[in-house]
């Protein structure tokens, strides 16, 4: 086996183990028997699971597996700081913020993300330590990119929640 097999099959074994964690957290928090449309959830920890990793197994679908990767974390992030910002803590602390929200799933989340990314940029741009890293900041496969659909998926979402309430 070549180091970059292994380091592609340690970081596909690091997207699902994360994912499969997330995923039986949520029903831990979450049963879908008590609330119906967290069903969103569960879909996306399943294709977390299942599809995004083999996505990520080949070259001719590692885009898509980058960019669904990207936007799972993406809904993610913006349903559960809903979810967060809906059930607020009674007291509003530093500790209250960080351990009575879903901060630190949305952090989980994310390090699904940047597994993703790692993933996808040594397999994208090979493993040459010395090759410079190039590109335009907001332009795809970089990280501006990601900044901008996050923020322009959350005005929507906000706006869309705001307006048919």
């Amino acid at each position: 086996m070549s180091n970059k097999t292994y380091v592609k099959s340690l970081l596909l074994i690091a997207i699902i183990t994360l994912a499969l964690g997330g995923l039986l957290l949520h029903i831990r928090i979450h049963p879908i028997v008590k609330i119906p449309s967290i069903v969103v959830g569960y879909i996306t920890g399943v294709l977390s699971i299942i599809v995004v990793p083999l996505l990520f197994s080949f070259k001719k679908t590692l885009s898509y597996g980058y960019v669904l990767n990207g936007m799972l974390a993406i809904i993610g992030t913006i349903l559960m700081a809903h979810f967060s910002i809906a059930h607020w803590p009674a007291q509003t602390t530093f500790a209250s913020i960080i351990l009575e929200t879903t901060l630190p799933d949305i952090l989980i989340l994310w390090t699904i993300f940047f597994i993703g990314k790692a993933l996808f940029d040594l397999e994208t741009f090979g493993y040459d330590p010395k090759k410079p890293k190039a590109g335009v900041t907001y332009r795809y496969p970089n990280m501006g990119w990601w900044l901008v659909h996050l923020v322009g998926l959350s005005i929507v979402y906000t706006l869309g929640n705001l307006l048919w309430r």
